[in-house]
This record gives structure tokens, sequence and C-alpha cells, in this order.
């Protein structure tokens, strides 16, 4: 059985993905960005996955997402998480991206997902860092689906942040001399949310609590047990 690409891009639309395959998948994906798809523009690649049965895998998601079809394209009205979590579960090598982990890939897709369950909010972090004479404290406000670090808390020296694109973020941000984050910063996530804070690894739903002083990990544990 012949192996093959199967890969997942999002579109300037928000909520709107292009599920596809292919057998070269950067002469597939340079089309795509450069030109586009159906109309529609902003195509950028987010996870690729090569897999020995690829036919079968797409019409497989082809059918069991066939409600979210756009006409007869392959757009489809979705939760790109959904599908990077569904793709990453699956066996095979991982083609993009490059620089994390299948594993990292699915546990960043995961806990996206999970931070749907967060009330919109204001949120606190208050941290003792090794190395750093002040307790770090920072704010976090969630508000319709979206996790934005506020302006005004204040952020640890930088070490190690695994995730590339949050360490990418983390090295833009824009904090004075007295180490205070001067403009709003969004997140994927409130484990992010706190590596950006502390400048390392941090697991965000230890880490942040709610006006109760109760850790966000009630939200997450509390659809778990209601499910």
């Amino acid at each position: 059985m012949s192996k093959g690409i199967i890969y997942v891009c999002s579109t300037a639309v928000d909520g709107l993905i292009k599920i596809g395959r292919t057998t070269d998948f950067q002469s597939r994906m340079k089309h795509l960005e450069d030109n586009g798809y159906r109309n529609v523009a902003g195509l950028k690649r987010q996870f690729a996955i090569e897999l020995d049965n690829h036919e079968l895998i797409e019409q497989l998601l082809d059918d069991l997402f066939d409600k979210s079809r756009v006409g007869n394209t392959e757009l489809f009205s979705l939760d790109i998480n959904k599908i990077i979590q569904l793709l990453s579960s699956f066996d095979g090598k991982q083609i993009y991206p490059t620089d994390e982990t299948k594993q990292e890939v699915f546990e960043n897709a995961t806990e996206i997902i999970q931070s749907q369950m967060i009330p919109d909010g204001e949120y606190s972090l208050s941290r003792k860092i090794k190395g750093v004479e002040k307790t770090v404290t920072a704010s976090m406000v969630v508000l319709d689906g979206k996790i934005i670090l506020k302006k005004g808390s204040t952020i640890a020296p930088y070490k190690k942040i695994k995730t590339p694109s949050w360490a990418l973020t983390r090295k833009s941000m824009k904090i004075d001399n007295n180490s205070i984050l001067i403009e709003d910063v969004e997140c994927s996530a409130p484990s992010m949310a706190a590596a950006l804070v502390v400048g390392g690894p941090a697991n965000g739903w230890t880490s942040w609590k709610d006006k109760n002083n109760q850790f966000i990990d009630i939200y997450r544990k509390k659809d778990i047990d209601e499910d």
C-alpha cells in the first residue's frame, strides 16, 4: 500500500479549515499558501502526517465530518484543534510541524480544546521563582474563548520554553526594565500564558487561580466528572 500525507490547513476565515491528502507536501503547501483554495485565501499549514492508508483515512474524515463540509470542496467548518488531535493520534510519521513531537502536538491541541471549559473571567498567578527576588504575579483574562495575558503582569527572566511557537512569543513580548509586561498578549492555552510568565515550563491548570482562589483545573475535572 502506497504512502501518502494527510494535512490540515487553517484559512483566513476563522473556523474554516482545509483537509486534504498529497504525496508531495512541500509543493502542495506552496501552491495553497501562494494561491489559496476555492476563493479562500490565507491558507497556512498546521499539521501533516504520512500514513500507509491515507486514502482510507481521508475517506473516513470526509464521511465523519460530511455535515461540516462546505459545498463540494475540501473545506470544513470545524475546530482545527480537534482535527489535529485526531490526526496526531494516528500511527504514522509526522511531516509537519518539524520542531515538535507528535506527542507534544497532541497535548497542545488537547489543552487548547480543554481551555474552552474555562469560564469567562479574570485569573491570577503568584509564584516565587528561584533566583528572582520578587514574587512573580500575573493576570490572565478569558473572554469569548480567547485567553489574554494582561499588561501589568510581572515577567520572570527567560530560561527555556519547549514549545517553539510559545518561545517565539516570549522572546517578542514587550517588557519594561522593571520586568513588567507593557501590552496584552493573546495565548492559545493557560499553560502557554503561565510559561510566558515564569519563563519556562509550567502547568497552567495548576498555576492560574480563579477569584475563589481555586486552581482552574477544577473546570477541566468538572467536565470529566460530568462525562
